[in-house]
């Protein structure tokens, strides 16, 4: 029995070293630069990603092996700086890569108490003293080519391949075109390129030229997004990618050699938001006197990142998407991750017992009672309170995050003030969803101050079948009421996935 375990453990050890012979015996393909090759920690915060994130997906990992060192906010000097350079330099092996991509912040001040991040133009070899006034330093601030002809000379003394690429284009846009900068960074890229006898990528050219077959609209809100001109989502990071592989198909670098004929790009999966409600969030069959705020909704979203489902129905109370099913149906959907927006409240006063049987217990308590239905079956009845509490808990078991909002104000005005259901409906939603600890968003006062800075006049053009649901320019003036109160939550980051044009 001993010797049968000490052969398993030789088996073991031979094939653990066999492993990690074959990939540290791969070349690495190394990227150093700014954010818009690695934004963030590249997990896509703020839907914002660099291209070093998408290139290795074109590329045969079984054969290659990607690291992306790139940092936001760094210049071609402070990238050396920090330390960042020497930690993949003392990696490099012969036979290694090195894309390089800086430039985005090579302009900047030589020496501030912001940044001090800036770098001389052009290749020269100008330099100054300067004692830093972040880092408290003495040192020495030379020009954009030099900094990238250092980090050059140092991977080709390791052996490794050096790739330089010029930075990405803006998404600015004068007269239809993307303006170049082929006589700033892009052209000094270019020139410490040529003096080293490298490979150069023209990387803003040649995405420049992408950007305007589609056109400004197409691009802005799908490879870049209307907050930022600088860094790309998803689709711009792969776009990016694809051109430096278009670009490498076409060199003599031998990086070439593992790019995947076929590659199968995987962009990043949609959150999924669902709305559960009633006819004030419904579709209602496209009915136009009566338009949920759902429907206008995800014009408020970015829906590059988010997928709005919006199953609300008209008609029904708490009571009744449970009774009926619609709310096993939204349940098991989700996802975790997922989010789930739950207002009622319009129908639950309705008859417990009889015409619709919609009608809920009232309060937060768990008092229940039963009722026979037509058919002659049983139902046992709950508090408006009990059944959203069953929304949230619920969805918070499958991993979603549910949100609670108020139901929407009707048009009625009394003692000339829009009506507020602060103490029954509006109520008991806080009350469940502060018992559950989930947001809760009193949307039922935040509209009715809007109708009453509007005017009676002003908000009746929103209720253009009755006094309880809107038409479309009601149910847009809701669902950016709800947008705008999404985005001020604190602990929730679907936050981070509504935008409102300024």
């Amino acid at each position: 029995m001993k010797s049968i375990k000490i052969l398993s453990a030789l088996l073991l050890a031979v094939l653990f070293f066999n492993f990690t012979s074959t990939k540290n015996n791969k070349p690495t393909v190394y990227m150093v630069g700014d954010s818009t090759v690695k934004n963030g920690k590249g997990d896509g915060a703020g839907g914002l990603w660099g291209w070093g994130d998408y290139i290795g997906q074109f590329l045969d990992t079984t054969k290659v092996n990607i690291e992306n060192h790139a940092l936001g906010g760094t210049s071609s000097r402070t990238f050396q700086d920090k330390g960042l350079w020497i930690e993949v330099l003392n990696k490099l092996k012969k036979g290694d890569y090195v894309l390089i991509q800086f430039g985005h912040n090579d302009d900047g001040p030589i020496n501030d108490t912001i940044r001090a991040r800036g770098t001389f133009k052009g290749i020269g070899n100008e330099s100054q003293e300067i004692d830093n006034l972040i880092t408290k330093k003495h040192e020495t601030v030379h020009s954009y080519g030099w900094y990238i002809q250092k980090v050059v000379r140092e991977a080709k003394s390791k052996g490794a391949i050096p790739i330089i690429c010029s930075p990405i284009p803006r998404n600015d846009w004068k007269e239809g075109k993307v303006p170049r900068n082929d006589k700033s960074y892009g052209l000094w890229a270019k020139q410490i390129a040529e003096k080293e006898k490298v490979t150069f990528i023209n990387l803003n050219e040649k995405m420049a030229v992408e950007m305007e077959k589609f056109g400004e609209a197409k691009v802005t809100g799908t490879y870049f997004y209307k907050k930022d001109h600088t860094h790309t989502s998803a689709k711009g990071a792969v776009l990016s990618a694809s051109v430096i592989i278009n670009e490498l198909k076409a060199s003599k670098n031998s990086l070439k050699n593992y790019i995947l004929p076929n590659p199968k790009i995987v962009l990043p999966p949609k959150k999924k938001l669902f709305l559960i409600g009633d006819s004030t969030m419904a579709n209602n069959n496209n009915n136009p006197d009566a338009v949920g705020w759902g429907v206008p909704f995800p014009q408020y979203c970015d829906t590059t990142r988010v997928e709005v489902i919006n199953k609300a129905r008209g008609g029904r109370s708490t009571r009744t998407f449970v009774y009926e099913g619609l709310w096993d149906e939204v349940k098991n959907q989700l996802q975790p991750g997922n989010f789930v927006i739950i207002q009622f409240g319009h129908n639950d006063a309705g008859d417990i017992d009889k015409e619709k049987f919609r009608g809920s217990l009232k309060g937060n308590g768990d008092e229940t009672q039963e009722v026979t239905r037509p058919n002659g079956s049983k139902e046992i009845v709950h508090t408006f309170g009990w059944y959203m509490e069953k929304f949230i808990r619920e969805a918070k078991e499958k991993g979603a995050i549910p949100i609670v909002i108020s139901l929407t104000p009707r048009n009625e005005w009394p003692n000339e003030k829009a009506e507020r259901r602060t103490d029954t409906y509006v109520n008991w939603s806080k009350i469940a969803a502060d018992k559950e600890n989930v947001p809760f968003i009193d949307l039922n006062d935040i509209v009715a101050l809007k109708y009453e800075a509007l005017g009676k006049e002003k908000v009746k053009a929103f209720f253009p079948k009755d006094h309880t649901h809107t038409g479309a320019e009601g149910a847009a003036f809701n669902a950016l009421s709800v947008a705008e109160s999404l985005k001020k939550l604190k602990d929730c980051n679907l936050k981070d996935y509504i935008e409102i044009s300024k």
